[in-house]
């Protein structure tokens, strides 16, 4: 499903960013553009990032 449709950013994509070690939002917002543009998709991008990462998709480094 789309979460940030300005940058067509699905929850899959936030979840394999996660498997790769994204852990912020603004790590994310660099790599995928997500809540770049018009920001209404900030909320439900930064749960499914936090979702992944409790999963264990992703890293808890910090600064990734």
């Amino acid at each position: 499903m789309y979460v940030c449709v300005c940058n067509a950013v699905s929850d899959r994509d936030i979840k394999e960013a996660a498997g790769r070690g994204i852990c912020s939002m603004e790590a994310l917002g660099n790599q995928l553009k997500v809540a770049t543009c018009c920001g209404r998709c900030l909320d439900h991008a930064s749960k499914v990032l936090q979702q992944a990462i409790s999963d264990g998709g992703g890293s808890p480094r910090l600064g990734v």
